[in-house]
């Protein structure tokens, strides 16, 4: 920090020098609702500037943070000016009030040990000024912890408005799909039924309940057959989004609030099902546990994803003919474990079982393996025409096609005959952009 080179004399009177404060223009706004009326950043930037410039005010760093104060420790920015504070890279802190600095105890003392410790000189703002005495710091303290008072009230009003609102039957926090939340401010927190999803939502259900569709059948529905999208975010619901939709009891009329508080509400809100039709789905769900956990595809932990090392997943749809027959497809892509936006998108199997015969013609297959596989086949099947036929016929396996054999495998072969099959490959089987490789 910068002072006089000595100190002047004016008579016998001693001149102490004064010290040339550096400021740092820290300018917040925090994202709670509850601010939404202060002053942007941009508008007290440019209100201190105008300060600084009217009392000759040396401002060295600008500095904006969007963060709340209500928590210590909890604002990058204000901790890398309390950092260079006390690497005396500056002196002073200009800012619109004390509420910008701190709403918390912790970033409270912060402040006022760096004042003591004569790092921070002087804390000025829109009509104050703080500078390292009893009073002024105290005062500091006062207005600061004022503040936190404000926010521990508001705190307090918030949750009672919540519990108001649930009592009343009024559903606090986002509408679930099938529902929207009412815009009028004469009506808030009132959740009205979306006519363009309700009525997709109770099919889910009833489809569930009565036809025995599973949580994957419904997503394919939803996705493949609808599009069907969500109000908010206008995106698919996941699998795990529909099963979390069967088990709200929100569609029948009630709800818990908090989540595992073991306090239910009557909702003030339509229902949607009935609570007869509610327990008849969670009751096939249980029933469908057992099955879906043990439903495999064929090639399903097989490939990886080549974009993002995750493994592959597979989905079915059914597409319902003209001519009444049900046609069932087969889709395989990435699980997104390890990357949530991975683009590697979907294959469906018949073009999957095309893309590995394409791979069969150029890559060499373990054929000790497969004629193993082979030689078994071919003796069960000389036994079986044995018993029935009563033939004695005998094959050479050398004389049988490895590749032929092993691309009928994966046209009419069983999913653990395909699995063995994929298992003689040497490599790692890889899925990207549709299109299959061997690494």
């Amino acid at each position: 920090m910068e002072t006089q080179a000595s100190i002047g004399l004016i008579g016998n009177m001693a001149v102490i020098p004064t010290l040339k404060v550096k400021y740092c223009l820290y300018a917040r706004k925090s994202t709670e609702s509850d601010e939404k009326q202060a002053l942007s950043i941009d508008s007290q930037v440019k209100e201190m500037l105008q300060i600084a410039e009217r009392d000759g005010l040396d401002v060295v760093e600008i500095r904006r943070e969007a963060h709340s104060a209500k928590d210590s420790g909890q604002r990058p920015v204000f901790k890398e000016i309390l950092e260079d504070l006390r690497r005396d890279r500056f002196n002073g802190i200009l800012t619109w009030a004390p509420d910008r600095l701190s709403r918390n105890a912790g970033d409270l003392g912060s402040v006022v040990d760096l004042m003591d410790e004569k790092h921070l000189v002087e804390i000025r703002t829109y009509g104050q000024q703080f500078r390292n005495s009893p009073n002024e710091k105290f005062l500091l303290m006062i207005l600061c912890s004022q503040a936190k008072l404000e926010n521990d009230n508001k705190s307090i009003n918030v949750k009672r408005g919540l519990r108001t609102r649930v009592e009343m039957g009024l559903w606090p926090a986002p509408a679930p799909t099938g529902y929207l939340k009412e815009k009028r401010m004469d009506r808030k927190c009132e959740t009205l039924i979306d006519p363009e999803r309700a009525p997709v939502v109770k099919k889910i259900f009833e489809k569930v309940a009565y036809e025995k569709w599973t949580g994957r059948k419904v997503y394919n529905w939803l996705k493949f057959d609808l599009n069907f999208r969500s109000a908010y975010g206008k995106k698919h619901l996941s699998l795990g989004n529909i099963y979390k939709l069967l088990d709200n009891p929100f569609y029948h009329g009630i709800f818990e609030y908090p989540k595992k508080s073991g306090n239910w509400y009557t909702g003030k809100h339509e229902p949607l099902i009935t609570k007869e039709l509610f327990d008849m789905v969670q009751e096939q769900i249980k029933s469908q546990v057992l099955k879906v956990t043990g439903k495999e595809f064929a090639f399903t932990k097989m490939m990886t994803c080549g974009l993002c090392g995750s493994g592959i997943t597979a989905t079915e749809k059914f597409k319902n003919q003209q001519n009444g027959n049900v046609h069932r497809y087969v889709y395989y892509g990435c699980t997104k474990a390890k990357d949530a936006k991975c683009k590697c998108g979907y294959l469906e199997e018949k073009e999957l079982l095309k893309q590995f015969e394409k791979l069969l013609e150029n890559i060499k297959i373990d054929e000790i393996e497969i004629k193993q596989q082979i030689k078994a086949d071919v003796e069960k099947f000389m036994k079986l025409k044995k018993f029935l036929l009563g033939t004695k016929e005998k094959v050479d396996i050398n004389t049988i096609d490895i590749r032929g054999y092993a691309k009928y495998i994966l046209q009419e072969g069983e999913d653990v005959q395909k699995r063995n099959l994929l298992g003689c490959l040497k490599g790692k089987i890889l899925l990207s952009n549709k299109l299959m490789s061997l690494l």
